[in-house]
């Protein structure tokens, strides 16, 4: 049997699991068939001095224009699950990067017919507690291969703009089933 003050000890570590699993259900506003943990947009929930839980997320850019629904969307979930208080940080630093798309994510993108992004930036861990290393990005341009087509395979295609549906996309299409796509850019 366990102590008062172990079981105090506890809680608040249980009381973030359970915030965390009410948020990996908190669909993307504009791919809802990945979630925002999924995304990397999710990159942390804690205990704030002041004992608030604090929902920390990060956009995939800065003028991302669906961070107030996410943020709007986080409160319904944790005002369901009858967490209060809280509050959600967005923090711009570390910037996100398409590193931190699950694998999980990647798979469900390509079967939504987005092709996830190709390579690896090589910028870190999505988690902020993840240490004081600080990693410089350099912003060179490289070449990279055409993605493949998330719906027949094919890695015949061809970029028709630099921006798709939103701007951390670009617009593609497949040479071979003549099919256009959105291509998530890796950044």
């Amino acid at each position: 049997m366990m102590s008062t003050a172990q079981t105090a000890a506890l809680a608040p570590d249980h009381a973030l699991a359970q915030a965390w699993a009410v948020l990996e259900a908190v669909p993307d506003p504009e791919i809802p068939v990945v979630s925002i943990r999924e995304l990397g947009i999710l990159r942390d929930v804690r205990h704030a001095a002041d004992g608030a839980l604090e929902v920390v997320i990060t956009p995939t850019y800065s003028g991302c224009p669906a961070m107030s629904q996410i943020a709007e969307d986080i409160g319904h979930a944790l005002d369901a699950a009858g967490f209060a208080p809280y509050r959600v940080q967005t923090v711009l630093a570390p910037a996100w990067t398409t590193d931190w798309i699950t694998d999980d994510a990647r798979d469900k993108l390509r079967a939504y017919g987005i092709a996830p992004p190709t390579g690896n930036c090589g910028s870190g861990e999505p988690t902020a507690n993840a240490g004081s290393k600080e990693k410089v990005i350099r912003f060179v341009p490289r070449s990279l291969p055409a993605p493949a087509c998330p719906r027949c395979g094919s890695k015949h295609t061809e970029r028709l703009a630099q921006f798709g549906s939103t701007a951390c996309k670009a617009l593609y299409r497949c040479v071979d089933c003549r099919e256009p796509f959105d291509y998530f850019k890796p950044y």
